[in-house]
């Protein structure tokens, strides 16, 4: 019996009511099912404190307060295994739920993390505008009402599925006509569009009076950290992201919308919706993660993102260049990718010298309104500037980007997962020399499995050494597997971008044609997949189930 576990019992008796007492019985209040209060961090802090290398949480659903925005906070430690089988977090806050940061084998078994209130509201189309730009919505009772809704992630679904509708919409103008209804100005809008009365809509909503942070978990330059059987049920933004992470693994980790008979409360229509953005999303790890078992589906956004960033060649010649930095700027001694604003991927060059130099002038602010990327980057974005000297002499022409290819994911392993119905792609891919292997991706609205730089959002990089293997993917909105490469100019880029990709006995079903694209890809062989036609359109039927452009000598078959 753990230490402490007696000043718990009371405590632990509620919360194991509230687990085994029927969820929509008359005899079972809203609080009950949203478990008891307890304070999480303290109780493993002193577990910690007495020099416990294994805590053990006891059992229950547990009402967590944040402090300093985060629920529960697992900071510098090492060697240490968190056992939470069968506990379920409640954050009280639609702030981060559990933070790692700078810890080193670091195991976390078990947990599961929900939120009351929920980081989003649910309701129904009653009315719409004849041109479909106005939507009239009556929230659900059981779901936070209108006062802290935010214009973040609306969706629309069927109600009859219960998957998604339609495309996403901005939204110009919203309004909060009373406690229980909405009304939304969209972004354009045709008769033509395809929401209709009756529809479903999940739209975001923020709680959090001291201020809030964004994603359930996050890893923050972690050594080995293993989290374990940990289920997601909400989120206000990502489910979990790891930062400067090396060698995470995550086993059987679940997101997915909670199942009506384990909600918190009872609501008047089940959950539509997982997390409000991405699933898993990687960035700038020496290794990159492990997914292995894994499960995400109906979030808001991608399955998985590993990728590292690109930094902006703001102007320079031969050996020196003056580079505007996205976040943490590489190392003296990394080895850089160069890709050039037309596309062309040099060959990799080492840092031998970095020197500040200021921030981004007029100039270059103007130069970077013209490019063909992000609005929030084009207007807002204040990097800071850098002299760089690399190892040799290279071609680089203004607005060209670099990245350290130790610092995007590298020898990442996504095996054996099941992904899907989500509003975009499924698996994304922006590393090296690793494998997506024996997964399911079904439903995603965009490409199932996508290897690709994205200039837009200055996410590296291309790719080199992949294997894409024994996948299923059915029913997805675009090309199934996807490995594209696109300049700063907007072009196509050049054979090269991408080296040695092997795309094998993968099974496709129900996506539109082609199946398969590879394109700017030296080295690439595409063979045994099993392909079933299906058109999407009329205008799509001429084309082949798999297309090579700008891909030199690829061996198809």
């Amino acid at each position: 019996m753990p230490s402490g576990f007696p000043a718990l019992l009371p405590s632990l008796l509620l919360a194991a009511l509230a687990l085994v007492l029927p969820l929509r019985g008359d005899s079972v209040t809203s609080s009950d099912r949203a478990g008891v209060p307890f304070d999480l961090q303290g109780f493993v802090n002193r577990e910690l404190a007495k020099g416990n290398r294994t805590v053990t949480i006891p059992p229950g659903r547990y009402r967590v307060t944040p402090k300093n925005h985060q629920h529960l906070v697992l900071r510098d430690l090492a060697d240490v295994t968190i056992v939470a089988l069968d506990v379920e977090m409640v954050c009280t806050e639609t702030t981060r739920a559990l933070t790692l940061q700078n810890c080193r084998n670091v195991t976390l078994r078990g947990l599961t993390i929900d939120y009351d209130p929920l980081p989003f509201t649910q309701g129904r189309i009653t009315a719409l505008s004849a041109d479909k730009r106005v939507h009239e919505i009556e929230l659900f009772e059981g779901y936070p009402g209108s006062a802290k809704v935010v214009n973040f992630k609306y969706e629309i679904f069927r109600s009859d599925t219960r998957t998604l509708r339609t495309h996403d919409y901005g939204i110009e103008k919203l309004e909060k006509v009373d406690d229980r209804h909405l009304r939304l100005t969209k972004s354009g809008g045709r008769t033509s569009d395809l929401e209709q009365i009756g529809d479903l809509i999940v739209i975001g909503h923020e709680d959090a009076p001291g201020g809030q942070i964004p994603h359930a978990v996050e890893i923050g330059k972690c050594f080995n950290v293993r989290l374990e059987d940990v289920t997601l049920y909400a989120s206000n933004c990502f489910g979990f992201i790891e930062t400067e992470c090396d060698a995470t693994t995550y086993l059987r980790c679940r997101i997915d919308r909670c199942p009506p008979e384990r909600d918190l409360r009872a609501r008047a229509s089940d959950r539509l919706r997982s997390l409000n953005a991405d699933a898993y999303h990687s960035k700038h790890a020496v290794k990159g993660p492990q997914l292995l078992g894994c499960v995400a589906r109906f979030m808001g956004d991608d399955a998985v993102n590993i990728c590292g960033d690109y930094h902006l060649v703001a102007e320079g010649s031969g050996d020196t260049y003056r580079v505007l930095a996205k976040g943490t700027l590489f190392k003296e001694g990394d080895l850089l990718e160069l890709f050039t604003h037309e596309g062309l991927r040099l060959a990799d060059t080492k840092v031998v010298k970095i020197v500040a130099d200021g921030e981004i002038n007029e100039s270059e602010r103007e130069t970077l309104l013209k490019q063909e990327m992000d609005q929030g980057l084009r207007t807002k974005w204040k990097p800071k500037a850098y002299r760089v000297t690399l190892e040799h002499a290279v071609p680089l022409t203004p607005f060209s980007v670099v990245a350290s290819t130790r610092a995007v994911g590298n020898g990442f392993l996504v095996k054996d997962c099941q992904f899907g119905w989500n509003r975009s792609r499924g698996i994304l891919i922006k590393a090296s020399e690793g494998e997506v292997s024996g997964n399911t991706v079904e439903g995603s609205r965009m490409a199932g499995i996508l290897v690709a730089p994205e200039y837009w959002w200055l996410e590296a990089g291309s790719s080199n050494h992949l294997v894409i293997k024994d996948n299923t993917l059915r029913d997805v909105g675009g090309t199934a597997i996807s490995v594209e490469a696109r300049a700063g100019n907007g072009k196509t880029a050049p054979s090269g971008a991408h080296n040695g990709i092997t795309i094998s006995g993968n099974t496709v079903s129900g996506s539109p044609l082609p199946q398969i694209r590879v394109e700017s890809t030296a080295g690439l062989v595409v063979e045994g997949n099993h392909l079933t036609p299906f058109v999407a359109a009329p205008a799509a039927s001429g084309r082949p189930s798999i297309e090579t452009p700008n891909c030199e000598k690829p061996v198809v078959r």
